[in-house]
């Protein structure tokens, strides 16, 4: 086992990793910019060492300055968290060629998944149902005007690098291609420096469900139940919740088995997590593989009863896992609490905390890294904290989360909080009948 871990991240996942690290009796080093000198995951690691101005791209997405951290510090691993250089596969490399461990996928694995075109081939080979479109990316406007022809509207333009819905566009009509593509490449070329795109049928309504895997270095590939993440606003997931209202046994097995079938065609190794599609008719399709651990596994980690973080630790370094998936045992659901005001579409509200009170009792987590006094930098992702709630049954934990969203105090800030109170007394999503675009239509200002 490592003696000293690096953890290449901020924020609550950073502090997150801490706390298992401790647990298990291995030391840590946290990184930060100068935005960050005031963050709890700098006062709570053993070493802690700054390593750039607050840009992302001059600190957190330096490997340069992270490596040499780590030299700095005699770390023996690296730990990348989600965001910034976790799915990286330079990244990776150079650890490894560095000396260090690289707590996830080989470079090669996240390559393979990265690139969404070939991680759909890829899945296709395995056997794993793929969304019927190109054979991989786009090469003109008129081979994809010919492909939406062949398979019909709608259909999906996707960058290939994409993520959080950045070079993303939805075709209804064929005269509209040629716009919405050269739209997509744009976009994608600004956000990933790949313009890159491919294209696939549109599923109408679908439910975005998730698969939880895991691999070791002895061959074995398990999973570990699915996450419902269909709330989700312009692709951007706010409330998770596992198991999901809708999936039957039958098709966790058989979703569960597909996940697994395609993360071993290329050896995974690590925490990952294959995402799907699931139509009206209970058809699933895969749509992508995140090689990284997922901002949402905790609400697997309350229903499984298994540290995910450990995991990773315990697998990076040789460790075997067991080849039996967990049963899910009651329900866990999660609110993203962002520091965004609701009120004005969502805008982003950096600034100063100037009261802050988590709640608590039975079944309740909050991991954040947020305190009284502490400053919101306008530099990274807005979130505040993940707040979970654990029952015996999905009304439970829905009714726990209310209750504790009631009790949460967070001054200073807009956060998204009286959105997750509308959304927990909605009808809708209590009775679980909801898709992908439930918020299109959901009124949170509205009485409900």
């Amino acid at each position: 086992m490592f003696s000293k871990i690096l953890i290449a991240n901020r924020g609550e996942i950073a502090l997150r990793i801490i706390r298992t690290c401790r647990e298990m009796g291995i030391k840590t080093v946290a990184v930060y910019s100068e935005a960050d000198r005031h963050s709890l995951h700098v006062r709570f690691a053993d070493e802690a060492v700054c390593i750039g101005p607050p840009p992302g791209k001059e600190s957190y997405l330096n490997i340069p300055r992270i490596i040499s951290a780590a030299h700095l510090t005699n770390a023996e691993a690296i730990h990348p968290g989600y965001g910034f250089l976790a799915e990286n596969a330079e990244f990776s490399d150079i650890c490894d060629a560095s000396g260090f461990t690289f707590i996830g996928p080989k470079p090669h694995m996240i390559e393979a998944m990265g690139d969404k075109a070939r991680a759909k081939e890829t899945m296709k080979a395995a056997g794993v149902p793929v969304v019927r479109g190109s054979d991989g990316v786009v090469k003109s406007v008129d081979e994809a005007r010919q492909i939406v022809e062949s398979i019909g509207v709608p259909v999906i333009i996707k960058a290939v690098a994409g993520g959080g819905g950045r070079g993303m566009r939805i075709v209804h009509k064929i005269e509209e291609v040629e716009q919405q593509v050269a739209m997509a490449q744009a976009e994608a070329a600004a956000a990933f420096s790949n313009g890159d795109v491919y294209i696939e049928k549109y599923i109408e309504k679908p439910r975005h469900i998730e698969i939880q895997v895991f691999g070791d270095t002895h061959g074995t590939v398990v999973h570990y139940n699915e996450r419902e993440c269909s709330i989700q606003r312009r692709h951007q997931k706010l409330v998770e919740e596992s198991p999901s209202p809708v999936v039957t046994e039958e098709i966790r097995n058989a979703m569960g088995a597909a996940a697994v079938k395609g993360s071993a065609s290329v050896g995974y190794v690590g925490a990952g997590t294959i995402e799907f599609l699931l139509d009206k008719s209970n058809n699933f399709y895969f749509m992508e593989m995140n090689t990284r651990i997922q901002v949402e596994h905790p609400v697997t980690e309350q229903v499984i009863g298994l540290d995910l973080i450990r995991q990773q630790i315990h697998v990076a370094a040789g460790g075997k896992i067991s080849k039996r998936p967990r049963r899910p045992e009651g329900h866990a659901i999660e609110c993203r609490i962002n520091a965004e005001d609701p009120e004005k579409d969502f805008r982003p509200s950096p600034g100063m905390i100037t009261s802050f009170h988590a709640p608590g009792g039975y079944g309740v987590r909050l991991d954040s890294h947020v305190y009284a006094g502490y400053m919101i930098p306008p530099y990274y992702d807005s979130l505040v904290g993940k707040l979970i709630t654990f029952g015996g049954d999905r009304e439970e934990a829905i009714d726990r989360m209310q209750s504790s969203l009631d009790e949460m105090i967070v001054e200073g800030i807009k956060t998204t909080i009286p959105f997750h109170r509308a959304l927990m007394r909605n009808d809708r999503f209590r009775n679980g009948d909801f898709d992908t675009h439930f918020l299109e239509t959901f009124d949170w200002k509205s009485p409900q």
